[in-house]
């Protein structure tokens, strides 16, 4: 009877254990573009506002006639440059949300990467998390894809869900350095000489997904 009495509790934290351990290692949802179907590192996808509002996808341009690009919504309906992600392990071909992953301009769409040098990979400008001038982090080409470490933590984003309102949303929050120092917002809408430009901040753009 000792020895039933001592089972008990034992089976219980057993399956307490296997519950606990099987919510930690629970794989991430995929992000679902706007037909339902998980997005894949092997294709391009447009990003879209959720309400358009006279507003339309991405593009680039370098305003101030300097490199690198600045990444940009466009203030019209059109579709703009479509991207490609790389999650963090490459191996992996469908993309979850909060996982870690680098964006990239499909330079097939559009000549202006002729401009610059620099690549067409998504990255914070002038990033450091104790940056003393309190700058706006703007988001440019010239990142890295791959490569996770302090040296490549301007270049990793992540998607989210957003739950009440529906859509995604494309935040910074790198994880890729465990012991890194990171500053973890939203990326939204800064307008800057009349072009919509995209930076951290407290306000997400709320986006979507359309196949090119």
């Amino acid at each position: 009877m000792k020895m039933k009495s001592l089972l008990i509790p034992f089976l219980l934290l057993s399956i307490l254990a296997s519950s606990l351990f099987g919510e930690a290692t629970k794989t991430p949802e995929p992000v679902l573009d706007n037909s339902g179907k998980p997005l894949r590192a092997d294709s391009d996808y447009y990003i879209l506002p959720v309400s358009s509002q006279g507003s339309g996808g991405l593009d680039l341009v370098n305003s101030d006639k300097t490199c690198p690009l600045q990444v940009v919504q466009r203030g019209d309906d059109k579709s703009g440059i479509p991207v490609q992600f790389f999650p963090v392990n490459l191996k992996k071909g469908v993309i979850r949300v909060s996982t870690d992953l680098n964006i990239m301009f499909k330079d097939k769409w559009s000549d202006k990467y002729k401009k610059c040098p620099e690549s067409s990979i998504w990255k914070l400008d002038h990033y450091h998390p104790y940056d003393p001038l309190k700058r706006e982090y703007f988001i440019m080409t010239g990142g890295v894809v791959g490569k996770p470490g302090p040296e490549t933590l301007g270049s990793w984003f992540k998607i989210e869900k957003i739950e009440k309102s529906g859509g995604y949303k494309l935040v910074y929050c790198p994880s890729v350095c465990p012991h890194c120092k990171v500053v973890c917002k939203d990326v939204g809408i800064y307008v800057q000489n009349g072009h919509k430009r995209l930076a951290l901040g407290n306000i997400p753009m709320k986006v979507t997904f359309k196949k090119a």
